[in-house]
């Protein structure tokens, strides 16, 4: 991954969450770190995309600068200023080398330590997010999944032997949000609103996204973490684009995706029931923004409604090649969308205490 600072180098915390970081990446006797797990798989949207959106026709893609500019390998695709969540969580966890994205086609010693298919704007729904081009969904991610699969089953010489190998794995998962944003709360959305209301859309997604857990199950996940919605209400695009009345985040929006969260728990314990042979966790992003909050070095985030770049009024995304604030470490969103890198390292940590409990 090449040099760097590590997380607790660069962030003043609490020490139980020191205790929780330390547990889960210990040094090994010979003083090497080993990872956690053996192999992670990461699927889900920009917020975890590391570069599957690159080669797609697509607005919502951003292998440009100022992306990277603080990541060692510059633009790849990451919508941020660096790291994102889902690296994060995997460097926590011990792994030496980011995972690919799937559009990198790893090779086959890659494929078996893990490869990442999220992908910017994408949905559990089909449609959501294609406003603005193609995007992989969940089902084509799954689909992604499956042609790894069958790579690693023919690696490893059997199903069986794959199917240990990948039971051993982490999987985790952040989908959701496209659903709402690029999809149920656009102004053109006009049928499909008109079709659900926010309990039925709800009910819907977490319907569907049922049935694609299923298939994640299906295809050798044992250890998986699913991500609930955030505060989306709280992104710099809603703020301006709707207005908050005075209040820190557009309430109305929050209160619109609860009942996906809510729907998800429920879906959670019902996995549980029914393969008692695997583990489910819920990562709360909405409690890890709270408990983030209350981390000293987070008062450092001065500005937490505007962007740190430039951005499209029409996308959100950054300007190409313009210039960012040069205090990044004061802004919690690096664009209209999504977090900068300091924001990531606060808040992916309070999420490893569900992830220890899978593994």
């Amino acid at each position: 991954m090449g040099s760097r600072r590590s997380f607790l180098q660069s962030c003043s915390c609490p020490l139980s969450l020191f205790v929780v970081v330390v547990a889960l990446a210990a040094p090994s006797a010979d003083g090497s770190r080993a990872a956690r797990v053996p192999c992670y798989f990461i699927f889900g949207d920009s917020l975890y995309d590391s570069g599957n959106n690159n080669n797609l026709n697509t607005s919502v893609k951003v292998n440009y600068s100022p992306y990277g500019i603080d990541f060692p390998a510059g633009p790849t695709g990451r919508f941020s200023n660096g790291r994102t969540a889902a690296d994060i969580i995997g460097e926590t966890l011990g792994f030496k080398d980011f995972i690919p994205p799937f559009a990198s086609n790893p090779d086959d010693r890659q494929i078996l330590v893990g490869v990442n298919y999220a992908s910017g704007s994408a949905g559990i729904l089909v449609q959501s997010g294609k406003q603005g081009g193609d995007n992989v969904d969940l089902s084509k991610q799954l689909r992604n999944h499956k042609v790894t699969v069958s790579r690693i089953v023919k690696k490893l010489g059997s199903k069986k032997a794959a199917f240990e190998h990948l039971g051993q794995c982490l999987y985790i998962c952040n989908m959701g949000n496209n659903d709402y944003i690029n999809n149920y709360i656009l102004p053109q959305s006009t049928a499909i609103r008109s079709q659900y209301n926010p309990a039925q859309f709800a009910a819907l997604l977490v319907a569907r996204y049922s049935a694609q857990i299923k298939r994640m199950y299906e295809l050798g996940a044992r250890k998986v973490a699913l991500a609930g919605i955030s505060n989306i209400g709280c992104t710099p695009s809603l703020i301006a684009t709707v207005g908050t009345n005075g209040a820190p985040c557009v309430t109305s929006v929050n209160q619109l995706v609860a009942p996906f969260n809510i729907g998800l728990k429920s879906l959670i314990s019902q996995l549980k029931s029914a393969h008692p042979d695997a583990k489910f966790g819920y990562l709360d992003t909405i409690r890890a923004g709270i408990l983030a909050s209350q981390v000293s070095v987070f008062a450092e985030f001065k500005v937490r409604t505007t962007p740190c770049c430039q951005v499209s009024t029409v996308t959100g995304l950054c300007l190409p090649n313009t210039v960012p604030c040069s205090q990044r470490q004061s802004y919690l969103f690096w664009d209209a969308f999504h977090p900068t890198e300091l924001a990531n390292r606060l808040g992916a940590p309070i999420l490893l205490p569900v992830i220890q409990r899978i593994l």
